[in-house]
């Protein structure tokens, strides 16, 4: 599956478009480091996809992004470290 195919359906399934609770922690399955995807793959991946990424950390075992998607709603998506699956989204009020 591509990761274009992986964002759209983890951000459907996520509920972006929709309300979701901010102050939740995201539940993300935990990996050895040398296991861990590119941090510089998921932001080509989310750049080439139109988002524009403010902050890039770690947060437990996940990835985790705040920025704008391409229509320029702010979000918070969390991914899974080896898959880049997303693990949780959530779409910002601006």
């Amino acid at each position: 599956m591509t990761f274009r195919v992986l964002l759209a359906l983890g951000l459907l399934s996520q509920g972006l478009l929709g309300s979701q609770a901010a102050f939740a922690a995201a539940d993300c399955k935990s990996y050895p480091k040398e296991e861990w995807a590119s941090e510089d793959t998921l932001k080509e991946a989310l750049e080439a996809e139109g988002y524009t990424i403010k902050k890039f950390k770690i947060d437990g075992n996940c990835y985790e992004i705040y920025g704008r998607n391409k229509e320029g709603k702010k979000v918070e998506i969390y991914f899974d470290m080896k898959t880049l699956a997303i693990v949780k989204a959530i779409g910002l009020k601006d």
